[in-house]
């Protein structure tokens, strides 16, 4: 029953349906426009110019240098009088 519904409906006026060409006009219809871009890139100088400062920094550190002064003496030590001479300096020294 399908079968021939369908192909009773491609069959208009008793015409064959290979002959039939109906009159339908042709539509326009517009979509939105679609816009596209290319890009191009070209170099282009730019000149950045960058400050450099130098600050010079002077910093005190220590360092130690030793100085030595000398002294030179002479003494003169009789052996008959060492012992004597040894208790009358200590003598002396006790005394300052």
């Amino acid at each position: 029953m399908n079968r021939n519904y369908y192909m009773g409906m491609g069959n208009v006026g008793s015409m064959n349906e290979a002959n039939f060409c109906p009159d339908c006009p042709t539509q326009t219809i517009y979509d939105p426009p679609i816009t596209l871009y290319e890009n191009y890139y070209h170099p282009q100088l730019v000149n950045v110019v960058q400050n450099i400062e130098t600050v010079k920094q002077h910093h005190c550190c220590p360092v130690y240098q030793h100085l030595y002064t000398h002294t030179e003496k002479n003494v003169m030590v009789s052996s008959a009088k060492r012992g004597k001479q040894v208790k009358a300096s200590s003598k002396k020294r006790s005394k300052k």
